[in-house]
């Protein structure tokens, strides 16, 4: 049986299309959270231990079309995300996997 072990992963990459920053959370000590909604502009945040991404308004400006369409596209894949974890421990408290079988044979 493989062990699932929380963790959090960066990369940086530098090429001729310039600067890329990769961010994935495998850990359940992530917490998300929405700030600043009374002032001049929101913040979504995802942080760990280890790392801390923010999403606000373009160039930290005042809010624009463009934002709030980011806005919902993040509520899009939120609630798509939430559906598919409820569906997936729905499935597997009905059919665990058995200690020392692999999964990939289950």
């Amino acid at each position: 049986m493989s062990e699932h072990i929380p963790y959090t992963h960066a990369s940086v990459s530098i090429d001729e299309d310039g600067t890329r920053l990769d961010v994935s959370f495998y850990t359940p000590d992530v917490s998300a959270r929405a700030l600043g909604g009374g002032r001049d502009r929101p913040f979504l945040t995802l942080s760990s231990r280890e790392a801390h991404v923010t999403v606000s308004t373009t160039g930290a400006g005042p809010v624009t079309e463009q934002d709030v369409n980011l806005a919902r596209q993040i509520a899009d894949a939120a609630a798509r995300y939430l559906a598919d974890c409820e569906r997936l421990h729905a499935d597997q408290a009905t059919n665990p996997t058995l200690p020392g079988l692999d999964e990939a044979a289950a």
